[in-house]
């Protein structure tokens, strides 16, 4: 980018600032790593993990601690982790290579991470948070491995708390975590049928749905999958405009589940034209259409929209609110090392509630490009953490689109001043609470409530290429605020019913005040 082009693009840029919602500030200037994966824990650290094959990063492993690859030695670290509170990072180490890997956390909130490339291939590893201050680190587990060897797959919790392992390059197939030895790895023939030349069918969209099903999209196809008895219980008419999946890189959200639980609608957006990847076209516009679909229909059809943008590589982050956040990505290529350019700096808000025509809001653009390998977390505060970015095979600093080092973060317009009074505080929950269990929630808020106040879970997903896995917020069954005095007020819930509407585990738990939502305070949902 010329020096004249950076200056007209940083001039519109703030121009647009002045105008738009929400808010962008630097946590961390050099992270050390560039994260891949990333995934927020229930004491409030962000695990972020990268290849471990891409020679040195930046942050050094503690003394006597380094590790050695195929290659040679390495004594600099490939995982960080940060602790939200001082926004510092203490390295972690990773022993075998997590290139385009998984990951899910499980009902105990730990945080089960399969697959990869070279020595993580068949790899299991699990990381168990601590609280700040403590030493937890992986451990790459030595009694068990993958079936198929799982290379851009993906994971999804289960009611039973088990962790499905779905697809991988030259791996048709699902397998379990813990596994079951019974039945090992079965094969599932859709994905190999939506497969096509640029593959398309790696890391597949995939959906819990409230009736106990899961609903897989690969290229541009979806079924529903009853995996109990490996059938495919039904076939979704094809999404219009092109692939969606690995390489051609859009996105997908499951909407809030709310009311009786019994319906779940699904959003998939973005996307590259088919063949950029093939033929490395680095300008090829992105797709800018969304699909939404109500799953659980018996005759559901694709209702469409358009983005502002276009984008590929975008992460869709489920706000606390409902509404959902698209950030990050490129408007022309494909996913892929050097095979994108134009970065879509604007985030965009979708608010599944309005309308067709009024559900898109752009929002203030950042500065830094995150292309190829970033992510997008939701914290607990409601800001949503930005993290990533190597379009490179190893790490490049002298390139347009170098590779990113820094952390930052995005406030919504709930978080602005002006709505300080109005954003309630949780002083009181509970620490565990089980399935159909009526609890309270007692809250603090500045200014008097008016009507109704939502008490949401949100879970905490593992990001990674563009989809979050294991991404859900549930809308408790709530009654009317009851008046405590002093600001403070007590609102009685209704858990989930069951573990098909919300697996067991970790969930932060909001209360939402006309829109605006507490910080959250982390609670263990279990049988």
């Amino acid at each position: 980018m010329t020096p004249l082009k950076l200056l007209l693009l940083i001039f519109f840029l703030n121009a647009a600032r002045a105008d738009l919602p929400g808010t962008w500030e630097l946590l961390v200037p050099d992270a050390g790593i560039a994260s891949m994966h990333t995934a927020v824990t229930r004491f409030n650290t962000v695990v972020l993990l990268d290849r471990t094959n891409i020679g040195p990063s930046r942050k050094f492993l503690p003394k006597n601690h380094c590790r050695v690859d195929p290659l040679k030695k390495d004594c600099t670290a490939h995982s960080v982790l940060l602790d939200l509170q001082t926004n510092t990072l203490r390295p972690l180490t990773i022993l075998t290579d997590t290139w385009c890997s998984s990951g899910q956390f499980l009902p105990d909130g730990s945080l089960v991470q399969t697959g990869g490339d070279l020595n993580g291939f068949k790899k299991i590893r699990k990381f168990t948070p601590c609280e700040t201050g403590g030493l937890c680190d992986w451990e790459e587990l030595q009694d068990v491995e993958l079936y198929h060897g799982r290379w851009y797959a993906t994971n999804q919790i289960l009611p039973d708390g088990s962790v499905i392992i779905i697809g991988g390059r030259t791996a048709n197939s699902v397998e379990y975590y813990p596994p079951r030895k019974e039945i090992g790895a079965v094969d599932f023939s859709f994905l190999s049928e939506v497969g096509d030349k640029q593959m398309d069918n790696l890391y597949p969209y995939v959906h819990l749905l409230p009736n106990g099903q899961l609903f897989i999209f690969a290229n541009n196809k979806a079924v529903s999958y009853d995996y109990n008895s490996n059938t495919v219980t039904k076939n979704y008419p094809v999404l219009d405009g092109g692939p969606r999946n690995y390489p051609s890189a859009g996105s997908s959200v499951m909407l809030a589940l709310s009311g009786d639980y019994s319906s779940g609608t699904v959003v998939i957006c973005g996307g590259a034209e088919y063949g950029a990847y093939l033929q490395r076209i680095t300008d090829s516009p992105a797709h800018g259409s969304c699909g939404r679909i109500e799953a659980t229909r018996p005759d559901s059809v694709w209702e469409m929209e358009d983005m502002p943008f276009g984008r590929i590589m975008g992460d869709m982050v489920i706000l606390p609110t409902g509404d959902v956040m698209i950030i990050n990505g490129a408007q022309a290529g494909t996913q892929g090392f050097e095979l994108a350019s134009q970065p879509c700096l604007y985030p965009v808000l979708y608010r599944p509630d309005q309308p067709i025509g009024l559900r898109f809001m752009t929002l203030t653009p950042g500065s830094v490009p995150r292309m190829y390998h970033s992510t997008a977390n939701l914290l607990p505060d409601g800001r949503i953490l930005i993290a990533g970015s190597n379009p490179h095979y190893f790490y490049k600093f002298n390139s347009e689109f170098p590779t990113e080092l820094r952390i930052e973060a995005f406030s919504p317009e709930y978080l602005a001043a002006d709505k300080a009074n109005i954003r309630p505080v949780l002083v009181g929950l509970p620490e565990r609470v089980g399935y159909g269990e009526v609890f309270e929630v007692a809250m603090t808020v500045d200014l008097p409530v008016v009507g109704f106040v939502e008490v949401n879970l949100a879970s905490a997903p593992f990001a990674t290429h563009s989809f979050s896995q294991g991404q859900r917020l549930v809308r408790l069954l709530v009654e009317t605020p009851a008046v405590d005095g002093g600001g403070r007020y007590t609102i009685k819930c209704t858990a989930p019913p069951d573990a098909r509407v919300a697996p067991p585990g970790y969930y932060m738990v909001f209360a939402v005040n006309q829109g605006v939502p507490s910080v959250g305070k982390w609670v263990q949902l279990v049988a």
